[in-house]
């Protein structure tokens, strides 16, 4: 069964063999080929390109990259986002589900590598949180919630996980610093990396599930919708992480 991509560039690289170095034939050729003009051709790649699925480079010309539909989440992702800043609830709905229904498959998989980088993010994030002066620690953030999930063999559940992020990032929330915030965040996730590193996986989703109930109490923005920083109302349990 063929199915159409409604793209003669989508449609052949779908199915053209895998050459050993990944490269495609140049531009003229490949356009012959197709049967199309090395403009139409040059437009169908340049979507190619951005949905990650190929790379142009100087030189080297067209390469195939490994599948994954990250590039293309994101890209709807944020295309939302500049429409409606609200869609972002929706996503994160999603992450929550999708992190909660896939952590015992993403845990059991994790090798004593990934374990030791997650105590490493920990030991990084507490250094930049406890500092003087205090920094966010959001590549780490990242880094962690992508690595427990890293060893899973479903590339649509990396790819969105990682959409998500670069969803998080464009509105803002990189940069959210109420510091009461970030301190009950951070003591879940050292709950979640605790539990990992002793195999307690059960208190590691508990700790999980708390974690996003914090996130769902986070203000939309940053601001209190006057320009002063927003407040949250966070229990000493939450800022503990005990669970």
């Amino acid at each position: 069964m063929t199915i159409e991509l409604e793209s003669e560039f989508l449609n052949y690289l779908a199915t053209c063999p895998d050459s050993l170095d990944g490269k495609l034939p140049p531009m003229n050729e490949l356009a012959e080929k197709l049967g199309m003009s090395v403009s139409k051709l040059r437009e169908q790649i340049e979507v190619a390109r951005a949905l990650g699925w190929v790379a142009v480079r100087p030189r080297r010309g067209i390469e195939t990259l490994p599948f994954t539909p990250a590039a293309a989440a994101s890209l709807s992702m944020r295309f939302a986002l500049a429409e409606d800043r609200g869609f972002f609830d929706q996503i994160e709905e999603l992450r929550e589900v999708i992190e909660a229904n896939f952590w015992y498959q993403a845990v059991e998989a994790l090798n004593p590598q990934d374990k030791q980088l997650l105590s490493d993010l920990m030991e990084r994030a507490w250094a930049l949180l406890k500092g003087n002066p205090v920094q966010i620690p959001h590549k780490e953030h990242r880094e962690l919630h992508l690595t427990i999930y890293s060893r899973l063999d479903n590339v649509f559940v990396k790819g969105f996980l990682q959409a998500y992020w670069d969803a998080y990032e464009s509105v803002g929330l990189n940069v959210f610093t109420d510091y009461p915030y970030l301190e009950a965040v951070w003591n879940h996730h050292q709950q979640m990396v605790s539990a990992i590193r002793q195999g307690d996986f059960e208190h590691g989703h508990r700790a999980l599930l708390e974690h996003f109930g914090i996130l769902q109490r986070r203000p939309a923005s940053g601001t209190d919708g006057t320009g002063k920083a927003a407040e949250l109302e966070l229990t000493p349990r939450d800022i503990s992480g005990s669970i």
